[in-house]
C-alpha cells in the first residue's frame, strides 16, 4: 500500500534532516542528488522545513556561485538545547549542547563521600542550571543522565544494585522536578556501548559485548543492533559473576566475591603492588595509570596476570551470548589498549570454541558522557523533527 502524501512528506523531511545532520550544510541541488527526489519535491521540502524553523540559509556554496541554487541550508542548531550528565560515585561531569550535539559548555562537580545527600543534590542541580545559563540555553529540552545501577524498564527509575550513594537516585528525581525538560536515565555502561558503536571502535558491528573496566565492572550487550537490558534492567551486572580465584561468592547485596573482586580498580591496584607497580590519585585513575605505565614499560608479567583475570569474565559472557566481538572499555580498558586486548584474545581462544574478536575501546572514561549526549540528542531530534502540519495544510 503506497504511503499517503503526508506520510511521504514526513519521510522525505526526516531523510533531508538526517543528511543535513550527517553531511553538514547542503544546497538544494545536493539534497536532490543525495535523496534521489525530484527538483520540485526538494524545493517543497526546503520551503516546508524553512517555514517550520528547522533549517535556515547558512551561506552560499562556492565563491563563483550566486542565487537561490547556491544557498546552503543547515539545521537550526539552537532550536533546542540539551544537557548530558555522567554521574559517578565521586561526582558529576556535565556538558550542555545544541540540537546537533555541539558542546557549548562543560563543567564538573566533586562530591565527597561523607557529604549530606540534600547538599550534594542541590549543588548538582545548581550546576546544571548555571552551566545551561552560561551556555545561553535558557530552557533545556532534554537531559540525558548516565549512572551506575539498574534502570527499571517499567518506570525508568534508577535502582541501587551495589551500595550506591543515596544522592544518585535523589539527583535524578530533583532534575525531573526542577527542570522544564525531559530527563532520560540510562545505565552508564549501556551509554558507553552506544558511544563506541556510534563514534568508537564498534562502528562496524551490530552485535558485540562491551566490558567496562573502571572503578567497578559492568557489561553492555548489543545484539542485532539493539541494546538488551533484560527483564529487570540488569543485563550486564557481570561484577556479580562467580568466577574462580576469589575468596568467596557474591551476594544479592554486594559483588564482593564476584568478578569485581578480581578486575575492579581496587583489585588491579593490589595486583600491581604485587608486581612492584604503583600510581597516585583516585582508585580508578591510579588503576588506569598503572596499566598505562605497564604497557609503556613492557611489564609483561603484570599484563599477563591482568589478562588472566579479565578473560574469566569475558569467557563467561562469550559462552552464553556468542557476540563475536568483546570490547574492553572504560578507563582501564583504554589504558590497556591493544596489548591487553591481544592477551585477552589469546586466552579466550584457548578457553572458548567460539571465534571472538577482542578490541580495546577508543573513548575511555569519556564514553559515558558521550553516550548520554547521544541519547539526549536522539530523543530531542525525534521530538523537534516530528512531522508538523504545514501552515497551508499541505
Amino acid at each position: 500500500m503506497p504511503a499517503s502524501p503526508r506520510t511521504a512528506r514526513a519521510i522525505n523531511d526526516r531523510l533531508a534532516l538526517r543528511l543535513l545532520q550527517e553531511e553538514g550544510p547542503l544546497t538544494a541541488g545536493q539534497l536532490k542528488e543525495l535523496t534521489g527526489l525530484s527538483r520540485p519535491t526538494v524545493a517543497d521540502l526546503v520551503e516546508r522545513l524553512t517555514d517550520s524553523g528547522l533549517i535556515s540559509v547558512v551561506g552560499e556554496a562556492g565563491a563563483q556561485r550566486r542565487g537561490p541554487n547556491a544557498r546552503l541550508y543547515g539545521i537550526v542548531a539552537d532550536r533546542a538545547h540539551l544537557a548530558a550528565l555522567d554521574v559517578r560515585t565521586e561526582g558529576v561531569r556535565l556538558v550542555v549542547a545544541d540540537l546537533l550535539g555541539s558542546v557549548l559548555a562543560e563543567a564538573s562537580l566533586p562530591v565527597e563521600a561523607g557529604e549530606e545527600t540534600g547538599a550534594a543534590v542541590e549543588r548538582a542541580v545548581a550546576l546544571v542550571e548555571r552551566t545551561a545559563k552560561e551556555a545561553g540555553a535558557e530552557r533545556l529540552h532534554t537531559v540525558g543522565v548516565g549512572a551506575p545501577g539498574l534502570i527499571d524498564p517499567a518506570t525508568g527509575a534508577l535502582r541501587d544494585s551495589s551500595g550506591l550513594p543515596e544522592w544518585h537516585r535523589r539527583l535524578v528525581e530533583a532534575l525531573q522536578e526542577r527542570l522544564p525538560a525531559r530527563v532520560l536515565v540510562e545505565n552508564e555502561t549501556n551509554l558507553a556501548a552506544l558511544a563506541e558503536q556510534r563514534d568508537g571502535v564498534t562502528r562496524d558491528r551490530d552485535t558485540f559485548v562491551l566490558l567496562w573496566l573502571g572503578l567497578g565492572i559492568g557489561a553492555a550487550v548489543v545484539l542485532d543492533g539493539k541494546l538488551r537490558r533484560g527483564a529487570s534492567g540488569g543485563t550486564g551486572e557481570v561484577g556479580f559473576l562467580p568466577v574462580p580465584g576469589t575468596t568467596g561468592l557474591p551476594s544479592a547485596t554486594g559483588c564482593d566475591g564476584g568478578w569485581h573482586s578480581l578486575a575492579g580498580s581496587a583489585a588491579i591496584l593490589d595486583l600491581a603492588a604485587g608486581h612492584g607497580l604503583a600510581a597516585a590519585g583516585e582508585p580508578v585513575e591510579r588503576a588506569a595509570d598503572v596499566v598505562r605505565e605497564a604497557v609503556a614499560d613492557g611489564a609483561s608479567g603484570f599484563l599477563d596476570a591482568l589478562a588472566d583475570r579479565v578473560v574469566l569474565g569475558a569467557a563467561a559472557v562469550v559462552a552464553v551470548l556468542d557476540p563475536g566481538c568483546v570490547v574492553l572499555a572504560g578507563e582501564v580498558g583504554r589504558a590497556g589498549g591493544a596489548p591487553l586486548a591481544e592477551r585477552v584474545a589469546a586466552r579466550l581462544a584457548v578457553m572458548s570454541p567460539l571465534a571472538t574478536e577482542v578490541r580495546a575501546g577508543e573513548l575511555g572514561g569519556g564514553a559515558v558522557l558521550r553516550g548520554a549526549l547521544l541519547m539526549a540528542r536522539e530523543a530531542a531530534q525525534d521530538d523537534v523533527f516530528a512531522p508538523r502540519t504545514h501552515p497551508s495544510g499541505a
